[in-house]
This record gives C-alpha cells, structure tokens and sequence, in this order.
C-alpha cells in the first residue's frame, strides 16, 4: 500500500510540476511584435475604409498592414487577446475598460485614431423636439453604447441620469425621463434595420453608414464634439512599448489619413489624434 502511495505522489508532482513548466514556457513564447508587418483588427464600414488608407501610408515607411474586417464588436478584442490578432482599431476606452473588466485580458491604447460621433435618428419625425410622450426610442445593448446613447440624450435635456450611474447608465438609472421615453434595446449592427419600427434610435456610426444615413446630415441630435468617446488602436500589454507601433501611429496620425477622413466623411467622421 505503502508502494502504490509512493507512486501515485510521483505521478502527482511529476504532473503539477510539468504543469508550472508549461505555464512558463507560454509565457516566454510570446513574440515580439514584427517589424515589418502587422495584422490589424477593425470593423466593416469607416475604420476599414480608413486603415485601407493607412496601410498604404504605411507601406511607404517599410511596414505592411494586413487587415481583418469584422462585423462586431466583441471578435475584434478576443482575436487581440488570444494573439490572432496583433492590434485592432474600432473601439473607444469606455469599452476598452469594459471588456478588460469582463474578459480579465489586458488589453492598452496606444494611439489616438478618430471620432464616430453617435447620432439619433428617426423615419417620423423631423427634429428632436418633436417626439412624442412615450416615444420608442432604440439603444444599443452592449453596455457602454448604451450609456452613451442615454448620456446624449441627457445633454439634450431629454432625460436626467442618477449623477454617480452616469459614466455606466442604463435604462434603469433614469432620475427624470419628463417624456416617458420608451427604451428598447438592440443589436447596435440591427438598430438601422429597426429604425422604421421606432420613433427614434441611437446608431453608432459605422452602421449608420452602412444603413445609408449620415450623422451630420440625417440625424436629429448629434453627439457633441467633445465627447470622451474617442477611438483608439489597441493592442496587448506586452506589446505596448513595441517599437513597429511609432510607425503604425506616423502612419495612422499623417496628413494624407487626415485628409482623406476629411474628405471622405464629410464631417460624420473627425480626425481626433489633433488636440
């Protein structure tokens, strides 16, 4: 009995001690970011269109972009995180925070990019005085699109927030809603399928044009310009200090990229790496 003990603790630690051995040699293979490419995460519509434009900036300093395009908003950090990915450009830092918080990955902002200011629109009515006691109004559901579409709401003197909810609002957190607005929760890639269904709805800004509406010229309220909703290229913490990313920024921050936001977007889409 004694024996068979002796042999079962061997195995044990043999087992655990293997175990420590592989937790030590994933993390010493991690690999520095290339110098000369980088495969970057960014969703459909205006930072596909505008990394397209960077990749080409890029090229001219001695780096290739290769470009994964993707439909929503989750896939773009777990790629980064699970190293599919070497950086992504799509999100603003209140959802950064949010994922890292419920994902524990930790992933950092190394870039300013652009602004995606969120507007309201509506098939019904013509500005945003207009909507009606218990109008439906549309919101995206992921937690910090939807505080922020409440928080434009709310600097319209459309609803009041309970002040220490504001930064994480939900529909819940409403102190005066004088209207009885009422909030449906969406897919933010379905709201403008839903949009004639609504009185009103709240759409991020690459669906928006997606959809064929322009926030500057379609919408009925327009996130302000000093939002705190800025966008940002994003990568792994342990490659936050990756010497390749001074280029990705030149590139991504250059006049070329500046002007053709300018002119491509017409003002629903604002450079933001200039103070």
């Amino acid at each position: 009995m004694k024996k068979w003990a002796i042999i079962l603790s061997s195995i044990l630690l043999t087992g655990f001690l293997a175990g420590c051995g592989n937790d030590s040699a994933s993390g010493d293979e991690a690999e520095p970011l290339s110098e000369e490419k980088l495969l970057i995460g960014v969703t459909a519509g205006p930072h596909e269109q505008i990394v397209e434009k960077v990749k080409e900036v890029a090229a001219e300093d001695g780096l290739e972009l290769e470009l994964k395009v993707f439909t929503d908003y989750v896939l773009p950090n777990t790629s980064l995180a699970e190293g599919d990915l070497d950086v992504n450009s799509y999100q603003h830092e209140p959802f950064l925070n949010q994922f890292n918080e419920d994902h524990n990955t930790d992933l950092v902002k190394v870039g300013k990019t652009i602004l995606n200011p969120m507007a309201v629109y509506s098939d019904k009515f013509g500005s945003i005085e207009d909507l009606p006691n218990g109008a439906k109004i549309g919101l995206p559901n992921d937690p910090t699109n939807g505080s922020r579409a409440l928080f434009i709401l709310e600097e319209a003197g459309l609803i009041k927030l309970i002040e220490d909810k504001r930064e994480t609002a939900t529909i819940y957190d409403l102190e005066e809603n004088p209207k009885e607005f009422e909030f449906i929760e969406l897919d933010a890639a379905q709201i403008p399928k839903q949009l004639s269904e609504l009185d009103a709805a709240a759409i991020n800004t690459n669906f928006a044009l997606e959809a064929g509406l322009n926030p500057k010229e379609d919408s009925i309220l327009l996130e302000s310009s000093n939002s705190p909703y800025v966008n940002y290229l994003v990568v792994r913490a342990e490659n936050e200090n990756a010497p390749v990313l001074e280029k990705l920024r030149n590139a991504y921050q250059s006049e070329e990229v500046k002007k053709f936001i300018e002119e491509e977007f017409q003002g629903s889409v604002l450079p933001s790496w200039e103070e």
